[in-house]
């Protein structure tokens, strides 16, 4: 019988694996759950698989077409709301995905797991609600209906402990029996903070007892609105901006406010702080810190709600709060230095974990906590944790729900105007919450690990049958800063030095965020079996992000098929109020090729043979015929210029002479496979594609926007294929669209695109030609895209505007030459902005950077070898 116990023994084992959390081995241990959670790299991981999986069998038939639907979910789903996170995917959105690219049995990865919605979604599979199982039928008509098993990592221990909860079977009416038991202890412990004097115009309302005498009414708190505290730049009196700022009336904070004491219209902005020294229990000093006092509390008396300002009373319970020591163990670390910790340093003073806290909220989840771990409940932690969130000083006060919001999304943010919500408020309504997911989960297979998804030695080559996952997005969110706080409470924190995001704290920019998203991804290819795919939910407004994430995925050898959209149906706090934002997630399908096509590429490397064998395969991975709503859809990477992109990106990745120039791929392309709509299919793929096109109701027309010259372009062909048209005709529409050319593009006349790209008629109408003359006008383009690379050598300093597509030819034409240095050389004349956002100039200056360092380490290499001998 195999032993799941967690030892420090097996902690050795693991300690050196990538992302290894910080924290004490006894915290490690008591925190995990073996073999399905362990907050340290998982040691039974290859246990699960060699008992669930099924070895990579070369003659096994898989054949899959990217899933090239646009999926659509909501948010407003029991599993979905039980627990928030700073990004998530609605499980029906992945199950759609996993139920598309595998069957009942097998194995999902997900290497940045988050809160598990990968696990819930493929265990899910087996158990859908009747609602959502007659859509999907309907919209996937050979789906195979049964669970999936998963292996869930993360580098965040808070991230898996909560994923680990979501896909760990629960008995719902046990967890509530016990969270209710530790509800009353809690509440009968510590009730008396949240009890406030009921008064009535003034007067505090009181009730005679059966001895005849009178007690106050206590009324029970709901919550306590509290503000800042500054001091007016004109008279120096101190400005409770709750009274100064907030126009009660019209329900809104006022930018412009007088100042109560001297009348001078003033705003926030222009206020100082006022600052108080107080004595911090924990720490055993005294501290400097904001100055907040509260304003407003909303209390209940029976089922009756009531506002009062807080009196004497009230002020008194606080200062006997203050008083206490807690009698249970809460955090006390100090916050690390970090993009996100700053404003509440700053601002607030608030340079500690526990200070996020009111004491009474402190004592009371302090409590809690104390009582969950006492009684080995991860259950009731999972709870805690999804109600942390409200229950801090970063709840803020809006006038259109007095109540408060949590904290801005992303952020560590405490507002001029925070809202303390008793835990034993919001209690009672995460507790139904988290029962009802409880409810509404399938008691599948998975297994959870936290460790960098750079490093997974436990997981075998080509073992996994899909990855769906979605990782960070550049600089967009910092989670290890904002996990610190429930990570605190679980005393086992994220080891941040494999965290792949764009952080100046950590010193790490693109560059290094792209690399270490190479290392993820090209663990992800390992593990992944040959012919498989690979689903990358992506969102961030920064188009040299996702060049970045392209880049990284092509470099670890994965080939782009697809990009969709995911719409989540609510905005992120970024995404609401920039308006450079992308409002929808990108869904990239990419696959890892078979074994059979690397084996023979292997042979055939560097010749034409090897080229067409790629661009067959890479043809059989593309959707052939999708449909929206009657339409059918274009397929971009059907393109002839997109199908050479990916050859040619295949051959560089792999540190290949690509031995095919632009017009001969297009000649043979044009040679080899049938071309339909501007889309070239495989022979057998096209009675498919025109079945579909007889019974559409019509075929989409490709989208396009004038930002280049190849896009210029295509927006010609385009615009010539449906007529041959004459340079007069052609004109006033080009110049429309090409108003918004990017700033560094030099684009050739219109005159100079029709020369080179299409030919003219005897009544001088401009026409695309047929593909044997088209290759010959494609190398008089080549040879001119030369001419003018060669120009820009021969000058000096930044290149600030130049011809994308001539640079692009000289890197072509310089990888084939081996001259990696010319590549690098002006590369960095280069804006650099330019260069993070163009995908194919980013990959030869990357790739020529890696063999150019190659070379130049085998020289080193040689001389050393030299002076040794």
């Amino acid at each position: 019988m195999t032993d799941y116990k967690l030892t420090e023994e097996r902690l050795d084992a693991v300690r050196k694996v990538e992302g290894f959390p910080r924290g004490k081995d006894k915290d490690i241990i008591a925190l995990s759950d073996p073999p399905y959670y362990t907050a340290c790299p998982n040691p039974w991981i290859g246990e699960f698989i060699e008992k669930h999986g099924r070895p990579f069998d070369p003659e096994e038939k898989y054949d899959c077409e990217p899933f090239a639907a646009d999926v659509s979910e909501g948010k407003n789903d029991p599993i979905y709301n039980a627990h928030s996170y700073h990004t998530k995917v609605p499980h029906k959105a992945i199950m759609r995905y996993i139920l598309h690219y595998t069957k009942p049995g097998d194995i999902v990865f997900d290497g940045f797991c988050g809160t598990g919605m990968t696990g819930v979604a493929a265990q899910m599979c087996g158990n859908p609600d009747a609602e959502f199982k007659e859509k999907v039928e309907r919209e996937m008509p050979d789906v195979v209906w049964g669970a999936r098993r998963a292996i869930l990592c993360d580098l965040s221990p808070a991230a898996t402990f909560i994923a680990y909860n979501y896909n760990n079977p629960v008995d719902p009416a046990a967890f509530e029996r016990e969270a209710k038991a530790i509800l009353a202890e809690v509440e009968k412990e510590c009730g008396w903070m949240y009890e406030t004097d009921h008064v009535v115009d003034g007067k505090v309302q009181v009730r005679k007892d059966v001895d005849g005498t009178t007690t106050p009414v206590k009324g029970r708190i709901n919550y306590t609105v509290w503000s800042d505290v500054f001091v007016c730049p004109s008279c120096s009196e101190e400005i409770v901006f709750w009274e100064a700022a907030v126009d009660h009336a019209n329900g809104k904070v006022r930018d412009e406010f007088p100042c109560p004491h001297c009348g001078a219209t003033t705003t926030k902005r222009s206020l100082e702080r006022a600052w108080e020294y107080v004595h911090d229990e924990a720490l055993r000093e005294t501290v400097r810190r904001a100055k907040q006092v509260p304003v407003l509390i909303n209390y209940s008396v029976g089922k009756k709600r009531f506002e009062k300002v807080p009196d004497a009373a009230d002020l008194d319970l606080l200062d006997r709060i203050e008083m206490k020591a807690i009698p249970y163990w809460y955090p006390t670390d100090e916050l690390p230095d970090g993009y996100n910790t700053e404003q509440p340093k700053k601002s607030h003073g608030v340079t500690h974990v526990h200070q996020f806290y009111t004491k009474r909220n402190l004592w009371v989840l302090a409590s809690f906590i104390s009582k969950a771990f006492d009684r080995r409940l991860e259950p009731e932690l999972f709870l805690l944790s999804s109600l942390h969130l409200h229950v801090n000083r970063m709840r803020r006060y809006q006038p259109v729900k007095p109540g408060g919001t949590p904290g801005l999304p992303g952020t560590l943010y405490i507002s001029a105007i925070s809202v303390e919500l008793p835990i034993f408020d919001v209690y009672p309504r995460k507790l139904r919450d988290v029962k009802k997911a409880f409810d509404n989960r399938s008691n599948g297979n998975v297994i959870v690990n936290t460790c960098s998804g750079s490093s997974l030695p436990h997981i075998p080559d080509c073992s996994i049958d899909y990855i769906f996952t979605d990782p960070p997005f550049g600089g967009n969110l910092m989670y290890s800063e904002l996990n610190f706080l429930w990570e605190a409470w679980l005393r086992v924190f994220t080891n941040n030095q494999s965290e792949a995001i764009v952080n100046d704290v950590q010193h790490k920019a693109l560059p290094e965020y792209q690399a270490l998203m190479e290392q993820c991804f090209a663990e992800n290819y390992r593990i992944l079996k040959p012919g498989r795919w690979m689903t990358v939910e992506f969102h961030n407004s920064q188009n040299k992000v996702w060049m970045a994430i392209q880049q990284a995925l092509t470099r670890a050898g994965f080939v782009i098929a697809d990009v969709r959209v995911l719409d989540k149906k609510q905005g992120t706090f970024k995404q609401v109020t920039t308006t450079s934002a992308v409002k929808q997630d990108l869904i990239i399908s990419a696959y890892k090729p078979n074994g059979g096509l690397e084996e023979q590429f292997k042979l055939t490397a560097g010749t034409e043979e090897g080229v067409w064998d790629f661009v067959r395969q890479h043809l059989k991975h593309l959707p052939v015929a999708p449909e929206k709503d009657g339409v059918l859809q274009y397929v971009p990477e059907r393109q002839k210029h997109l199908l050479y992109d990916r050859m040619v990106a295949f051959h560089v990745q792999r540190g290949i002479i690509v031995p095919i120039s632009a017009p001969d791929f297009y000649f043979g392309l044009y040679q080899r496979f049938p071309e339909r709509d501007g889309m070239y299919f495989l022979p057998d793929q096209v009675p498919r594609y025109e079945q579909k096109r007889l019974v559409a109701d019509r075929v989409e027309q490709m989208s396009l926007f004038v930002h280049d010259e190849k896009s210029a372009i295509q927006w010609l062909r385009q615009h010539l294929t449906a007529a041959p048209k004459t340079y007069q005709e052609i004109q006033p529409a080009f110049m429309i669209e090409s108003r918004n050319t990017d700033k560094h593009e030099s684009l050739p006349e219109l005159g100079d695109l029709l020369e080179q790209n299409f030919l003219k008629d005897k009544d001088g109408r401009w026409y695309v030609p047929d593909p044997n003359k088209e290759s010959d006008l494609e190398k008089i383009r080549e040879k001119a895209l030369l001419k003018e690379f060669a120009a820009y050598l021969a000058t000096s300093g930044k290149l600030k505007t130049f011809r994308t597509e001539a640079v692009r030819a000289g890197f072509k034409q310089c990888w084939s030459e081996r001259d990696y240095a010319t590549i690098i050389r002006t590369g960095d004349r280069l804006p650099a902005s330019i260069l993070q956002e163009d995908d194919v100039l980013l990959m030869y200056y990357d790739n020529a950077r890696t063999r150019q360092g190659q070379t130049e380490h085998g020289r080193g290499t040689g001389r050393q070898v030299a002076l040794e001998l």
